[in-house]
Order: structure tokens, then sequence, then C-alpha cells
């Protein structure tokens, strides 16, 4: 699927999408539920980054995003009577944030990032945590993996306690 020069973005303070990975939303704010509704219309794609620190005073407006996010697909969408939505998107690419166009909702063009050796492992992990959860040494090494896939160490996997 190519995807497109310029998306939405969807920035929140705490949430985070990866590639081959499904999140699920709830859109209650209205210049989101706009986004949806644009996004349903045409390609289904929305750009999810992180706000930085201190976003707040400017919450409204433009708060400053880290440079990294994450393209994602609208897989599955319920719109609600009152018009918020809860919807599914299924991460696609990661993507660099570079000039940004005016206008609500924030829209981007993003420079789409290959995969990185990680981005492969990230589909086999679940599947790996699941094979595994019987075995301490085999969770000791998905805890090694997952280090190395996510960036950050699995607690419950290292200390070999129950997944």
């Amino acid at each position: 699927m190519p995807l497109p020069a310029t998306i939405p973005i969807f920035p929140l303070p705490n949430v985070v999408l990866f590639p081959n990975v499904f999140l699920p939303l709830h859109i209650f704010e209205p210049r989101y539920r706009a986004m949806v509704k644009d996004a349903l219309a045409s390609d289904r794609i929305i750009g999810m980054v992180l706000l930085r620190p201190g976003f707040e005073p400017n919450y409204a407006g433009r708060p400053p995003v880290y440079p990294i996010g994450c393209a994602g697909l609208i897989t599955h969408s319920e719109p609600l009577p009152d018009g918020r939505f809860n919807i599914v998107l299924r991460g696609l690419e990661k993507f660099r944030v570079t000039a940004e166009e005016g206008g609500q909702p924030r829209a981007h063009h993003p420079a789409y990032l290959p995969p990185a050796a990680g981005d492969r492992a990230d589909r086999r992990l679940p599947a790996r945590l699941a094979a595994g959860a019987g075995d301490y040494r085999a969770r000791r090494r998905l805890g090694r993996h997952a280090r190395d896939v996510l960036g950050f160490g699995c607690g419950e996997v290292d200390r070999g306690g129950q997944l």
C-alpha cells in the first residue's frame, strides 16, 4: 500500500503506535472527530506522534511533538451517536516529522523510514513470547530479545515471572 505524501497527525501524551501493532482509540475531541471522519472518507491513514513534555500550555494549538511517529491504518471504526468514534489503528510505517501544514488537524509531510532489523522481529515477538511462556530459559532469552526489539527490558520476562 503506497503511503500518502501528507498525513494528519494525532499527538497524544502517553500513547505510541508501532509498525504491525493494533491500537484501539476512543476519539472524543471535536478536532480529532473531524480528522477521523476525513480519514475514513479518504485513505484511512493517521499519523500517531508523541507529545513532548511541557505540551500543556499549547495543547489546543500546536504543542511540540517528538520527531518520529508511526502511520496507522484505521482497520475498524465505530461511529457513536454523539459524534465520537471508537477506532482501531494498525501500525504501518515509522516516519520522521518534516514540514507541517497550517490548519487543524495538524498535517505533516512525513519522511517514511525504512524498516529496521528490530521491526521485522516485532512481528515474531508475540508468538515467541507465547511459545516460551512455560520455559524459564526461553523467558530469559525472550527478555533479552524484547530489550533488543523494544529498547527496554521486560521485567516480568527478565525475572522469570509470569507473563
